[in-house]
């Protein structure tokens, strides 16, 4: 008997792969045969519930994920995978694929699926440099890159040095303000005089 093995991915331990098995859920996968990855990027090698969900398929079954970007990120990646999938006799089917749902048993599903993989690879690439470019500009223009907030004041990092100044050893005066003396370093040369 053939069944549908669905498997679900989210990068970040913040994210939630509810709205995904959700889909699959609905797409006809049992419960019992949905692998979640949380907290997994999808250019890492060994991600723990795909390597499950693939030990699950059997010949006829099929492989069922919402986006193509939940199993990789270029399109020689998703080529190689779709193919180790045929050699083992199994189907993948992606929900949402150009609008529609893409089976790649069929010879129409297996071409759909090659064109959109090279269209996926592209579209993570046009965002990368995109972000890249934006990161450029910001730090040109010297604006605020994000990050964490400072938990430190310029002011407390005044009266630190006062204290190096005094005497006290640099290693324990960053060790009371909870940072490692290279940041101390860092954070003491940047203040205006």
């Amino acid at each position: 008997m053939t069944k549908l093995i669905g498997y679900a991915r989210v990068s970040t331990r913040q994210q939630s792969t509810d709205r995904q098995a959700t889909d699959l859920l609905a797409a006809g996968v049992r419960r019992d045969d949905l692998y979640l990855d949380h907290g997994v990027s999808g250019a890492r090698a060994s991600r723990p519930q795909l390597d499950r969900a693939l030990d699950a398929l059997i010949d006829g079954d099929t492989l069922v994920v919402t986006t193509l970007d939940r199993l990789g990120r270029s399109t020689q990646n998703l080529l190689a995978f779709a193919d180790e999938l045929r050699t083992r006799g199994a189907g993948l089917r992606v929900l949402n694929l150009g609008g529609g749902d893409v089976d790649t048993a069929t010879l129409t599903g297996s071409m759909l699926f090659t064109i959109m993989s090279a269209l996926a690879q592209m579209e993570h690439e046009i965002k990368r440099e995109r972000v890249t470019d934006s990161i450029a500009k910001r730090r040109e223009a010297g604006k605020d890159l994000g990050g964490r907030p400072r938990r430190i004041t310029d002011s407390q990092i005044r009266n630190a040095v006062r204290l190096v100044e005094s005497g006290e050893p640099a290693a324990q005066v960053a060790r009371d303000l909870g940072m490692s003396r290279a940041t101390f370093y860092r954070r003491s040369n940047a203040l205006e005089p």
